[in-house]
């Protein structure tokens, strides 16, 4: 009798020192579908709103993804959702290990996450959110050969020991075989640089499809198009190493274009770098979408565990993949367990992390939220079935997408995006400072004290709401946390806590800002300076401790530009700081202004 393994199967991967890191997970096929060639995948990822950061909710049950995409994902702006296998996959006895998902038995829908109707609801649900949704794909392999389970959540029928399967078709006659294909007679990859023995034996013992034949081929397009036609707009593939990359492109080819926004679907791959064989490294597998970027996740943890000032230059020359055929992580769910990445139980280090992944802008950002874990094969929380629980943030679940910095920087990266990094700031070991062009500007502290600096971020003068801390609502600039300001110049002195970050934006064009420039003739003494001070947050809400510094440069005009909602009615004043501290406020009434809808304006007043 074949035994059930006691490690999980889909993704034992051993050292990268080795060469022999090797993809997991499957997506796999269904119901053969009207096929028609397409062009070439989508190789950029962007929501509705502009917004392209995926938050992966790995193995959310269908009703939690769809919620979280109406509270959360939508409103904080994520471009897309990535969400678990939706296929039928095999069920084991007892404790129902998170990797059953990975051994694929059929292409219906019905799986441990939910039924076919309750994945469909929720993809309707994540697009009236304005969410993407991008489903992991495996299709490298169906079900374990060394397991005797014959069950599995969806009822399909099932033999692994003769690799029959009854809902795609699949018989022996559609998996690789020895000699034929795989040279080693127990199907088992021995040399991971040989591209026959990584593309055409089994991977820890999964059954691997016979890619090269039409036969797998459109019934894999077949599955994939079954999801396109439940408005599925991309894919992470699993084990794409373990595909051979023309193989995947004529599956690619029969699929169609989404029906949400009627493009190619957004495709990124499982390609785990270390071979020295060309055929087997990430750049091979561009051709067909993008690259998870793995090497990015390890550069993070070395860093973030060391000395944050190397960040300065990150980007290809780390050997990276070029941004516009990658997409990057701070860890997923193989990384997080086999500890060459951060994870949740890494701390402050983690989510610094992320603030710096969002903030950084190389290429297609994740944010990975999932499940508690004390051993590696731990299920996510699961009824007595196997079944997914509703996640529940507060218990059993790590839900990084809530965290309030991080959530927060999604609309800090939207709003940056196409700027360039600029002002860099560090002290030569953890604390790092920079801005994205005169958009955004964070401050990242790795340190175990608070770290207080004076610099230039950039940015226009005026108060900014620090969204690491507080909400800011963009069509008016309240926040519900601290503010900093940033004086005429552009300086500003930033206090930021110990193993924490201070962020400042502005809010995108789409959310209606204005530039307003200020200008007032009034001659001053020595010791005496000039400011402004407003109705509205950006203003400092009449706080004078808030208000907003002015130039003398064209003395005695004082004067400065500050952002300000657009098409709100605004009352401010001038104020004099003396040395002495005290305030002398403009006499008289209010001055006032309904600022425009676009572009700048310019008021000049007098004293």
């Amino acid at each position: 009798m074949k035994r059930i393994p006691t490690q999980r199967i889909t993704s034992r991967r051993p050292s990268r020192r080795q060469a022999r890191w090797v993809g997991v997970g499957a997506l796999l096929a269904g119901a053969v579908l009207p096929l028609t060639l397409q062009a070439a995948p989508a190789r950029a990822a962007a929501g509705p709103d502009g917004g392209d950061v995926i938050a992966n909710l790995f193995e959310w049950n269908w009703s939690s993804v769809g919620s979280e995409c109406t509270n959360v994902l939508g409103p904080k702006g994520y471009g897309a959702v990535e969400v678990a296998p939706p296929e039928d996959s095999i069920r084991l006895s007892g404790s129902h290990p998170w990797w059953e998902v990975y051994q694929p038995i059929g292409y219906d829908l019905n799986s441990r996450m939910g039924n076919a109707a309750q994945f469909a609801a929720m993809v309707t649900t994540c697009h009236n959110a304005g969410v993407k949704v991008y489903a992991d794909a495996v299709l490298n392999h169906m079900a374990g050969n060394n397991n005797t389970s014959t069950d599995s959540y969806g009822g399909d029928s099932f033999n692994s020991s003769t690799e029959t399967y009854s809902q795609p078709g699949y018989t022996s006659a559609d998996f690789h075989t020895s000699p034929a294909n795989c040279p080693n007679s127990d199907l088992s990859i021995t040399d991971w640089n040989n591209q026959a023995q990584v593309q055409e034996c089994d991977l820890s013992s999964l059954e691997d499809l016979y890619t090269e034949t039409s036969h797998v081929r459109q019934t894999e397009a077949g599955y994939l198009n079954s999801l396109v036609a439940d408005g599925v707009d991309g894919f992470r593939m699993d084990a794409a190493k373990h595909i051979n990359a023309s193989d995947m492109a004529a599956i690619l080819s029969q699929v169609n274009n989404t029906t949400w926004t009627g493009s190619r679907p957004y495709v990124y791959q499982e390609v785990i770098p270390g071979s020295t064989n060309s055929a087997l490294q990430p750049a091979a597998f561009e051709s067909n979408g993008s690259v998870i970027e793995f090497t990015y996740a390890q550069d993070l943890k070395t860093q973030f565990t060391g000395n944050i000032a190397n960040l300065k230059t990150f980007g290809q020359s780390w050997g990276l993949e070029p941004p516009s055929a990658s997409t990057s992580m701070v860890t997923n769910h193989d990384t997080e367990r086999n500890g060459s990445t951060l994870n949740y139980k890494s701390g402050a280090n983690y989510i610094l992390a992320n603030l710096f992944e969002l903030a950084w802008g190389y290429d297609v950002p994740q944010v990975y939220a999932s499940f508690d874990w004390t051993n590696s094969d731990d299920s996510p929380p699961a009824d007595a079935n196997g079944f997914v629980s509703n996640t529940d943030c507060s218990n059993g679940w790590f839900c990084t997408d809530r965290n309030q910095g991080v959530g927060n920087m999604v609309g800090w990266h939207n709003a940056v995006a196409g700027q360039s990094v600029a002002n860099w700031y560090d002290d030569g070991t953890n604390f790092i400072s920079f801005s994205r062009g005169n958009r955004g500007w964070i401050g990242i502290n790795n340190e175990s004290s608070a770290k207080t600096v004076t610099v230039e971020t950039g940015l226009p003068a005026g108060n900014y709401c620090d969204v690491i801390h507080g909400n800011l609502t963009p069509s008016t600039g309240a926040c519900t946390g601290s503010t900093v300001s940033v004086a005429t110049n552009g300086t500003a002195t930033v206090t930021v806590p110990a193993m924490d970050a201070v962020a400042l934006y502005l809010p995108s064009a789409a959310s209606g800002t204005v530039g307003e420039s200020f200008g007032v003739s009034e001659t001053t003494s020595w010791g005496q300076n000039v400011y402004l001070v407003g109705s509205i947050p950006a203003l400092g809400s009449w706080n004078t401790a808030q208000a907003i510094p002015l130039s003398s440069s064209g003395y005695p005009v004082w004067s400065g530009t500050v952002t300000l909602p657009a098409n709100t009615y605004v009352e401010y004043k001038y104020i004099i700081k003396n040395s002495d501290g005290s305030i002398t406020w403009e006499p008289g009434n209010n001055h006032s202004v309904t600022t425009g809808g676009s572009g700048n304006g310019s008021l000049n007043d007098t004293w």
